[in-house]
């Protein structure tokens, strides 16, 4: 029988850990990553017994490279606090793991709830991120802050699992709010070598909007979907214009002299 550990990288996520630990106690190890939370969340994970690491937060990517660094079997299952693992997710994983005709590295669907409603569209589902069940030494991340890619050390495909996992994203929409603030904040970092104007934050915004609400059809998801898009503007706006922010320096700073 293979051995798996699972990771589950936290920062005051002190509502939602205990489910997705509790989900995840199938595993043969639980490791929490948390960047010095303040909540209660690492005590919380230290009791449920998962083995609890602090990093200091330095961008997503390095983040889970921390991770996998912490983990000591030969799987990883890659979980966030957000994310619950099913039943029927675990059998796969469990099949899969065991079989000798296994690939690498796998794609694991996730079905997203947000407000009151299971997302069908919107870019929602299956929502994928990066490969969230491989071999231990198959994949690392780049060190991109946030949105962080990952890098392939296997010759073989990348495998899909069939039986989804469930993600809970927002509590309310202050959640929403502040995570398109932190999420625009990092991202930012990544384009700010760019030449960036106020036109191009909105064009870049709009088209974030149209792509999921359009597009991706998420009008038929109600106003959950109509949200998401509108979340999608924000975040991608307010990412173009903090990077021209910084671009600005003291440009947008307080004024040295009154206005004539």
């Amino acid at each position: 029988m293979s051995k798996i550990s699972v990771y589950i990288i936290a920062f005051n996520e002190a509502e939602k850990v205990a489910a997705t630990i509790e989900s995840a106690k199938w595993a043969d190890e639980i490791v929490l990553v948390d960047s010095w939370s303040t909540d209660g969340t690492p005590e919380i994970a230290t009791r449920m017994g998962a083995k609890v690491v602090q990093v200091d937060f330095k961008g997503f990517g390095d983040l889970r490279n921390q991770a996998i660094a912490a983990c000591t079997h030969e799987w990883i299952f890659s979980l966030d606090a957000d994310e619950r693992c099913t039943p029927q997710a675990e059998q796969e994983i469990r099949a899969i793991t065991n079989s000798p005709d296994a690939l690498d590295v796998y794609w694991m669907p996730r079905r997203n709830y947000f407000m009151g409603r299971w997302i069908q569209h919107s870019g929602w589902y299956p929502n994928y991120r990066q490969p969230q069940l491989f071999r231990n030494g198959s994949m690392s991340y780049d060190m991109k802050p946030v949105h962080e890619g990952y890098v392939l050390n296997s010759n073989k495909p990348i495998g899909h699992l069939q039986n989804a996992i469930w993600q809970f994203p927002f509590k309310n929409m202050a959640e929403v709010l502040h995570k398109a603030n932190r999420y625009s904040t990092l991202g930012a970092e990544k384009i700010m070598h760019k030449k960036i104007t106020m036109g191009m934050a909105l064009s870049h915004g709009i088209w974030a909007f149209t792509k999921h609400y359009v597009f991706k059809r998420g009008f038929l998801d109600g106003w959950a979907g109509f949200v998401i898009a509108l979340g999608n503007f924000e975040g991608t706006f307010y990412r173009y214009v903090k990077a021209l922010e910084i671009q600005k320096g003291s440009q947008w700073q307080a004024p040295k002299a009154p206005p004539p």
